[in-house]
């Protein structure tokens, strides 16, 4: 069998953060499909390869988006079974809330074909970089915003806590527009204030997709949080509470280096 998957990411603003790796699997392969969020960056693509196709045409209004995951799925497969090297671009990091990528690359593997995903720069890495933070400080949680809301986990509010599609929590089906769940927002602010006083501070936050834009960074309070301007894409960044106590135990046996 000679076909072969390779799906990578896009990131943000527009070519911007395309690695070289990724734009070579691009311009190398026999069919092209990719899925972004903005016209430009579709545009852009479409110069790179000539057998360049958008994979949105897979969603239906008020269908649940997965089954448009399992059409661009078999779409893909399809490419690759049919003995071409195929190559699939996504927006973001390929891995991160794009169901499409991990599981083409599952299936392909599974059928027996090469089958990999590329590193590439996610809205994690934006978020950082735009904050001036260093997860490294105080370590961080991540979670989809809904699953972290209908499966309740312990979680410790002394490390940062990053929430995805804070503005699409409860939504299922696929809609046009960028109307975000207020009713959703209003019930995490309900649960994350039994863990932060609701005078804490947090971020809601887009990366920039265009490079003349600058990023969305709306401070609020979690008291505020339901009425706070978002997108349906936005990301929930929560400043981590103050550091826990040093165990002085561990702290001299780690100084005298004793087991």
């Amino acid at each position: 069998m000679s076909g072969s998957l390779v799906v990578v990411g896009t990131g943000y603003n527009v070519a911007g953060h395309v690695t070289p790796e990724a734009r070579a699997s691009i311009e190398g392969a026999e069919r092209f499909f990719f899925l972004v969020s903005d016209p430009v960056t579709s545009a852009w693509l479409r110069t790179l390869n000539d057998s360049a196709e958008s994979l949105h045409d897979a969603y239906r209004v008020g269908e649940p988006g997965l089954e448009a995951c399992d059409r661009m799925v078999e779409r893909v497969l399809t490419a690759v079974r049919g003995g071409h090297r195929t190559c699939v671009a996504l927006y973001g990091h390929p891995a991160i809330c794009v169901p499409p990528g991990l599981e083409s690359v599952r299936q392909a593997r599974e059928e027996g074909f090469p089958a990999r995903m590329l590193p590439a720069v996610s809205f994690e890495d934006c978020l950082f970089a735009d904050l001036g933070l260093d997860p490294g400080v105080s370590g961080r949680a991540m979670y989809e915003a809904t699953d972290f809301l209908i499966r309740p986990r312990a979680f410790d509010p002394t490390a940062s806590l990053i929430l995805l599609q804070v503005g699409a929590i409860g939504l299922v089906d696929f809609a046009l527009g960028d109307v975000p769940n207020r009713a959703g927002l209003r019930i995490l602010g309900e649960v994350l204030s039994r863990h932060y006083p609701v005078e804490h501070g947090v971020v809601l936050y887009r990366a920039c997709e265009l490079p003349t834009f600058r990023p969305s960074i709306e401070w609020v309070t979690l008291s505020k949080l339901a009425e706070a301007p978002l997108s349906v894409v936005s990301t929930l960044y929560v400043p981590a509470l103050p550091k826990r106590s040093v165990d002085p135990q561990i702290l001299a046996r780690l100084r005298d280096g004793t087991d």
